[in-house]
């Protein structure tokens, strides 16, 4: 069965395609067996190499001076992602904060920050470019190029290199699509972009937003020539155990500046406590090559379900996939509350919560947000969210287990059916 049956197939049974679906996507399946396989064997070896052992999983307190556990948790991380050095943080509390320390440890008045695509929205705020934030970067004399990317979402090297002069210190890339309808960044096109970039001006950091690609394919953007790449822990590297923080990975003297930005000029990394222990922190890393390519099985699941019910889809169930996102187009904003309302109800926790579109911070205009999760925001386990905007796009990500994300996926697209008979 190809995708020329798409139109036929739309308005069947839900129950009726969920069988014949689950057949053709096997082969699917078996590819990402196939990366799982060898992120584990490079997280594994990673482990073996620093000598991980049961007292690093011990709690630090105070100042944390000596903590071995901290320490050796950077080395896992810089050895995994293939980078010199690491910064792996409790105290740094989401994505947008480990960017955050990024951009504001690398830029500085006179500096210019150029961003490949439309940065995420909590970015733009730290940009300046939405909001009023004095601390911003353009509040505080950076000044901002943005470059689209081209129409058919491949990359404008000509205009990309064009707004990249002299007063140029830091390109930023983000691996994800955020709330836009484009493929997100694979490390085939993110080494394109490097090597072309550095070919005319050496000199340019390349920052990457990593958040939700880690573990999806067999590098990371350090491994294709990214200076510094970071994400959050509450994401694909935590493994769903990881109860906060975030990481910072690549050159050593940027991960420094990092590290001072995020404490005191002087003190860097070598003070942050633990006093929960790492355990989670350590497990949570080693079980993410397993738990990401479960919820990219759900991911593909729900693409090839949704696109028979004549859905459009980002990426398609069959494209090579370079983060854990899967854009749907519902095209209405009852049917936007609808398919978010039967996620949540189908989530191991809150799952008597009805979610509603309401504004958040960093966010422009109302979002409509699923997440019964065990660790507050985090999206390596099901979720789905949604801007109240046109074409109404659901972007859904995460599930520790392809099986859960199939029930919810389910259980989503019967609510969707419902709601067409209804309108009739």
């Amino acid at each position: 069965m190809g995708d020329d049956d798409l139109p036929e197939d739309k308005g069947e049974n839900v129950q009726q395609l969920v069988t014949e679906t689950e057949i053709e996507l096997a082969p699917v399946y078996a590819e990402l067996d196939l990366i799982a396989l060898e992120n584990q064997r490079r997280v594994l070896r990673a482990f073996q190499r620093n000598r991980v052992s049961e007292y690093h999983f011990r709690p630090s307190t105070g100042y944390g001076y000596g903590d071995s556990g901290r320490d050796t948790l950077d080395k896992v991380y810089a050895d995994v992602f293939g980078a010199e050095d690491a910064l792996v943080r409790t105290q740094i509390v989401s994505g947008t904060h480990a960017l955050s320390l990024c951009l504001l440890s690398l830029l500085k008045p006179g500096d210019r920050l150029v961003a490949l695509g439309q940065p995420y929205d909590t970015i733009q705020t730290v940009i300046g470019l939405t909001g009023n934030s004095p601390g911003s970067l353009i509040g505080s004399g950076v000044s901002y190029r943005g470059v689209d990317f081209a129409p058919d979402g491949g990359v404008n090297y000509e205009a990309l290199l064009q707004a990249i002069d002299d007063q140029t210190r830091v390109l930023l890339l983000q691996r994800s699509r955020g709330y836009h309808w484009r493929k997100s960044l694979g490390m085939e096109a993110m080494r394109d972009i490097i090597d072309t970039v550095r070919r005319s001006h050496p000199g340019v950091i390349v920052l990457v937003d990593n958040c939700y690609g880690e573990f999806v394919e067999r590098e990371e953007p350090t491994h294709a020539g990214a200076d510094l790449a970071c994400g959050s822990l509450i994401k694909n590297p935590g493994g769903g155990l990881a109860p906060t923080g975030g990481y910072i990975v690549g050159r050593a003297d940027l991960v420094e500046l990092a590290a001072e930005r995020l404490t005191a000029p002087g003190l860097g990394r070598e003070v942050g406590p633990v006093p929960g222990g790492l355990r989670l922190y350590y497990q949570g890393l080693f079980l993410a090559p397993h738990f990401v390519v479960q919820a990219l099985k759900g991911a593909v699941f729900a693409a090839r379900l949704l696109e028979r019910l004549g859905f459009v889809t980002s990426p398609r169930y069959n494209e090579h996939r370079t983060d854990i996102v899967q854009a749907v187009q519902l095209g209405d904003p009852e049917a936007v509350i609808a398919f978010c309302r039967a996620i949540q109800a189908g989530s191991p926790v809150d799952a008597h919560v009805t979610p509603e579109a309401a504004p958040l911070p960093g966010y422009d205009g109302g979002v409509v947000m699923a997440a019964g999760t065990f660790v507050q925001g985090a999206s390596l386990e099901f979720t789905a969210d949604a801007p109240m905007r046109p074409p109404y796009t659901v972007y859904l990500q995460g599930g520790l287990t392809k099986e859960h994300a199939k029930l919810g996926i389910i259980e989503a697209c019967e609510a969707l059916e419902r709601l067409k008979k209804q309108s009739g």
